[in-house]
């Protein structure tokens, strides 16, 4: 049995191992394992979790039964009332039991006075895309290539508007 909890600093050197197995199983097929390294060891650094442990505004969480972690998210506010996601990904072996369903739906209740919320996701991470959609997502626009060569789409959803 999984439950939620904040991120310790200590988590970090596993939630980077979670990162990287879920990077591997989903974007080698995609964008070739060689750029899926290059890519995680830039993004997915103990300096890059670090920072965004530490950034105000913002949720890490993970999904841990005691003994390891089977999933991660992380988002941070754009502005006064968007939540951007930046960061969700469940170990496959963990995948289709919740995990994924419990972390989207913790980070969408953590933000008081948030309107809405958005991702962006590889064009072709057919998944992924189906997973946000299922949750309430529209799929906004895509965008081209970024300077790494990734072609994201973004997804939005309005939230109901609630203090906590």
């Amino acid at each position: 049995m999984f439950f939620l909890r904040s991120v310790h600093e200590a988590d970090l050197p596993a939630i980077q191992r979670l990162l990287r197995e879920t990077w591997h199983a989903t974007y080698d097929s995609l964008i070739g394992p060689q750029e899926v390294e290059r890519m995680t060891a830039k993004w997915h650094s103990l300096d890059n979790l670090r920072r965004m442990l530490e950034r105000k505004s913002s949720e890490f969480i993970l999904a841990d039964d005691g003994e390891s972690i089977a999933g991660v998210a992380y988002a941070a506010l754009d502005g006064p009332d968007m939540i951007d996601l930046k960061l969700l990904y469940v170990l496959p072996a963990h995948q289709r039991q919740g995990i994924g369903r419990d972390l989207f739906a913790e980070i969408e209740t953590c933000f008081d006075g948030a309107r809405r919320l958005r991702v962006a996701v590889h064009r072709d991470n057919r998944d992924g895309i189906a997973f946000y959609q299922a949750h309430g997502l529209t799929r906004l626009e895509e965008a081209g290539p970024t300077s790494d060569g990734k072609v994201d789409v973004t997804l939005q959803k309005e939230l109901d508007f609630h203090v906590h």
